[in-house]
């Protein structure tokens, strides 16, 4: 019986070929959990491969630090087997370990499989080895070898499946990893050595170089394993953010040179096989933000804190969202940023229209108040005229009964139409129809219009309505007012042309300050319906011309009519 020797270093190198691997096939195999398919299929072979490998390596490694009195030589075929032994049961395990619902049981028998194994490669790998030292080993503990495999792989798979963290997912490498140079040398305790009576002894120096070459391509390829895990994180990250329609960017600190995801070039207007460069990205934002941006980011750079920052693009009135985070090298200097970038036009418009919705109510409020006031104007002057042609206090009730129905006609005709569009003529007609029909003429064609526009003409028709009845013509029973429309035609577009004219009440002198009532007629033409509105107090009477542009109109068309 011979006696064994095994060098430190090789112990060592082993152990850490068997940790590194199983840290590797593990992280692999929650790649296999989150994958689906012929995806789900590529990362359990490329786990199973990784630590068959890792398993067949470590043995290769450990042997070579074994010294077993004589040369050592191995047979290719049984060599091959071992590791196609080993990889066939680590993939076995890790198929069974790695389904989404996996009882208990199943866990313990994938364990079993893969201990089995590893026990298996371990003396199929023995087999192959050829010395003129006979081989034999000691029964129980081959048979300690074999549960100590079981044991330890049984415990890896559970703390494989509940890993959640690095901590986790570092004891479960370790645990595998002592699991397999455990039962390695275990195994080799159990090898009993016979050396034949002509055998010279072996005063060979240990293979060092090579054995630091055998890990040194593992680690090789363990990381390049890593990489490609890392990959597929990354890829997943980036396809996430690309289903939310976030775009992800980097940008080098030091040379400026800026890498963007697909998604994110979509957001600047650009197509994939677009080239985004700093430049051009910076070109690509509004003027009059460009500078807003430079001081966010330059602080973002200098104080380290995140970067958040929202600018409108310079084309198709698009608002971009942007926020990264500083990283720094070793020495402390800042290397590079890293970000996304959302595209928030709907929310800006959302705001837009927000912020109109609030300034169209408080003007609706305004007016209705105004509105209360102007109405017991109205009343007044109504019940004045009515009175003058009266010819009896029944005729006066019937008639002033009427007008004041009348009164409300506006509002009726944009309630009858849904308040989505209204007859141009019934707003007039309601509007003037409580006022003597022997002073007022009108003439058009009848026009639908928009909700937005009934809604600010009648209160623009009501307003010259009830100053006529308080200062112009309607203020006398000798005054005229006429009131025409027509539409024009201007370059595929139409605008809306009225002209009001009243005579019979001379204007003393022109107003020198405008009044709500004013100030509501030129914000209703010219701001909410984008119009054009000229007032000529002439010594006959007020004479009004109104162009409201319609649904389509463009500005020159409104030029050209004015």
């Amino acid at each position: 019986m011979h006696p064994m020797a095994h060098h430190p270093l090789f112990i060592l190198l082993s152990l850490g070929v068997a940790v590194l691997g199983s840290w590797t096939a593990l992280d692999l195999l929650r790649r296999v959990a989150g994958n689906f398919g012929r995806a789900r299929l590529g990362w359990l072979a490329a786990a199973s491969l990784v630590m068959g490998l890792s398993i067949w390596s470590m043995h290769f490694v450990a042997m070579l630090g074994f010294d077993p009195g004589s040369a050592v030589a191995y047979d290719p075929w049984l060599t091959a087997l071992s590791l196609l032994l080993a990889i066939g049961s680590t993939a076995g395990a890790f198929f069974f370990a790695s389904a989404e619902t996996v009882s208990t049981p199943r866990v313990v028998a994938a364990g079993i499989v893969m201990g089995g194994g590893i026990c298996l490669m371990h003396y199929t790998g023995m087999a192959a080895l050829r010395t003129a030292v006979s081989l034999g080993y000691d029964g129980r503990l081959v048979a300690a070898s074999f549960l100590l495999s079981v044991i330890a792989s049984i415990g890896a798979l559970f703390a494989a499946r509940r890993q959640h963290s690095l901590g986790s997912q570092a004891l479960a490498a370790t645990m595998l990893g002592f699991a397999v140079v455990g039962m390695h040398y275990t195994a080799m305790a159990a090898l009993r050595l016979t050396p034949a009576a002509d055998a010279p002894a072996s005063a060979a120096t240990p293979p060092y170089a090579l054995a630091v070459a055998v890990a040194a391509a593992t680690a090789l390829i363990l990381f390049v394993a890593l990489m490609a895990a890392l990959h597929d994180e990354r890829g997943n990250l980036q396809a996430a953010l690309a289903a939310g329609g976030v775009g992800y960017w980097e940008l080098d600190l030091r040379s400026f040179t800026l890498h963007i995801s697909d998604t994110g070039k979509a957001i600047f207007g650009l197509g994939a096989a677009d080239d985004l460069t700093f430049e051009k990205a910076l070109e690509r934002i509004a003027p009059e933000s460009r500078e807003q941006r430079a001081r966010a980011m330059a602080e973002a750079i200098r104080s380290g804190t995140d970067y958040d920052v929202e600018y409108p693009l310079a084309e198709a009135g698009r608002w971009v969202n942007a926020r990264g985070r500083t990283l720094k090298a070793r020495s402390g200097r800042p290397r590079r940023m890293v970000g996304v970038v959302i595209d928030v036009t709907e929310r800006h418009q959302a705001m837009t229209r927000i912020i109109e919705s609030e300034q169209r109510q408080r003007l609706l409020i305004d007016e209705l108040n105004h509105r209360v006031k102007n109405t017991l104007a109205t009343v007044q002057s109504i019940s004045r005229q009515t009175a003058k042609r009266a010819e009896s206090p029944a005729a006066f009730n019937r008639d002033f009964e009427a007008r004041l129905l009348a009164l409300s006609s506006t509002h009726n005709a944009l309630t009858r139409g849904g308040w989505e569009g209204a007859s141009l003529r019934e707003i007039v007609d309601g509007e003037l129809r409580p006022y003597a029909q022997s002073q007022v003429s009108l003439s058009g064609e009848d026009v639908v219009l928009k909700a937005r526009e009934a809604l600010a003409l009648g209160m623009v028709v009501h307003e010259l309505a009830t100053n006529a009845a308080k200062h112009g013509a309607l203020s006398l029973a000798a005054g005229r007012l006429s009131l025409s429309w027509r539409c024009e035609a201007f370059q595929e577009s139409r605008a809306l042309v009225l002209d009001w004219v009243e005579e019979g009440r001379p204007i003393l002198q022109a107003p020198t300050a405008r009044g709500f009532g004013s100030r509501l007629i030129h914000a209703s033409i010219e701001q909410e319906l984008g119009g054009v509105l000229h007032l000529d107090y002439a010594p006959s009477g007020l004479k009004a011309r109104l162009l409201v542009p319609l649904a389509g109109a463009r500005p020159q068309a409104m030029a050209a009519v004015a």
